[in-house]
């Protein structure tokens, strides 16, 4: 997982509430765990004209020049603007996948389901939740013809906003840390490969009848 410090980038906004996982990225595109492709059908239903199925060529599909990702005046951007509670719905880690692939490092929303708020971290992204009047004053400054850019700064917990100055957001400590130093659950349980390896090595010594030596010979297998 790539490290989190800092961030400056282009805003998209979504100005809908109560976004669900099954909106970001629909249940048929969710047959792998690969982790990356699933970009070209973030946000599926609402991005293209058509109905989308797995494998499909994305280039003959009619784009919604409706939808904000679709807008040229967005293009690049890797922070989200959204309303409450963003990532509602099923578990599935795939929405946070599809937003990473996407190009999607940092959200912002007043409030994110607990589940998804936690597949964020562990995916590289950055969840900031703020308070109702300062989000409705993000979608008024991202409606500018040129767009509104924002900086954050993980290690100070701060973003940089035009005419709003320097806004602190808080985060959990430990998700903070993490996501500082690039460190899903995975690398974290690696980061102890030794301790595990000894630990396991001591236990084949004091309790040998949990690891049973197979017989590898062909009359072993008659």
């Amino acid at each position: 997982m790539n490290p989190f410090t800092t961030l400056k980038s282009l805003v998209v906004p979504i100005d809908r509430a109560n976004i669900d996982t099954d909106a970001i990225i629909p249940k048929q595109f969710m047959k792998s765990i690969a982790r990356t492709g699933f970009g070209v059908n973030l946000f599926d239903e609402w991005r293209y004209l058509d109905h989308g199925e797995p494998g499909q060529d994305v280039a003959s599909r009619r784009l919604n020049p409706e939808f904000t990702l679709n807008q040229a005046r967005f293009a690049g951007a890797q922070i989200l603007l959204a309303r409450d509670n963003f990532g509602c719905g099923s578990s599935r880690e795939h929405a946070a996948w599809a937003l990473y692939d996407y190009g999607i490092r940092a959200l912002i929303a007043p409030s994110f389901a607990d589940i998804f708020y936690g597949n964020c971290f562990k995916n590289g992204m950055l969840p900031i939740t703020l308070d109702q009047t300062t989000i409705r004053s993000l979608f008024d400054l991202v409606e500018r013809p040129d767009g509104l850019q924002i900086a954050i700064d993980l290690r100070s917990q701060t973003l940089e906003v035009p005419d709003l100055g320097c806004l602190r957001f808080e985060v959990d400590p430990e998700r903070k840390r993490r996501l500082l130093a690039g460190l899903d659950d995975v690398a974290l349980t690696l980061r102890l490969g030794d301790r595990i390896r000894a630990y396991e090595a001591d236990r084949r010594l004091k309790e040998p009848w949990l690891f049973p030596q197979f017989d590898n010979s062909p009359e072993g297998h008659a």
